[in-house]
C-alpha cells in the first residue's frame, strides 16, 4: 500500500528560529508555529491554538534563521515525521514534527490588517450526554 504525507500550515513564529549546523556542516532550523482555528459556536466567537514544532534543512534553513522572527507568519509545506529517542535514564519519547520542504514568509502585518471576523466558520453544537456514553 502506498503512503500519502503532506502538511501546510500557516500560522506565525512563537519563538525566533534556532539555527545550527549537524557535524557535516548541513544548516537545520528549528522553530515553533502558534496555527489559529476561529470559528463561531452558538454565536459565540471561539478561537482554538495549535503548536506545532517545524524543522528546515539546507539553505533555506539559513533563510528562515536569518530572516525569520518571533511573531512573522509563515506558510510551510512539508510532512508530518514522528521522532524517537531515549532519555539518559532509559525513558523512551517521541514527538511529532513537520519537516519543511518550502517555507513562504508572509508579509509582516500593519496595525490596520485583519481583524479575523471574515475566517470565522459556524461550528455545529455538539451534545455532550451523546460523547460521554
Amino acid at each position: 500500500m502506498t503512503g500519502f504525507n503532506k502538511v501546510i500550515l500557516i500560522g506565525n513564529l512563537t519563538r525566533n528560529p534556532e539555527l545550527r549546523y549537524t557535524p557535516s556542516g548541513t544548516p537545520v532550523v528549528n522553530f515553533p508555529l502558534a496555527v489559529n482555528r476561529r470559528y463561531k459556536q452558538a454565536d459565540e466567537p471561539k478561537e482554538e491554538v495549535c503548536y506545532v514544532d517545524i524543522v528546515v534543512f539546507g539553505r533555506q534553513a539559513e533563510h528562515c534563521g536569518q530572516y525569520l522572527s518571533k511573531g512573522d507568519g509563515a506558510i510551510v509545506d512539508g510532512r508530518l515525521q514522528q521522532r524517537r529517542w531515549e532519555t539518559e535514564d532509559g525513558q523512551k519519547r517521541s514527538k511529532h514534527e513537520v519537516v519543511a520542504q518550502n517555507v513562504t514568509f508572509m508579509p509582516k502585518r500593519g496595525p490596520q490588517q485583519g481583524s479575523g471576523e471574515a475566517d470565522m466558520v459556524e461550528e455545529p453544537s455538539y451534545d455532550a450526554d451523546y460523547y460521554s456514553s
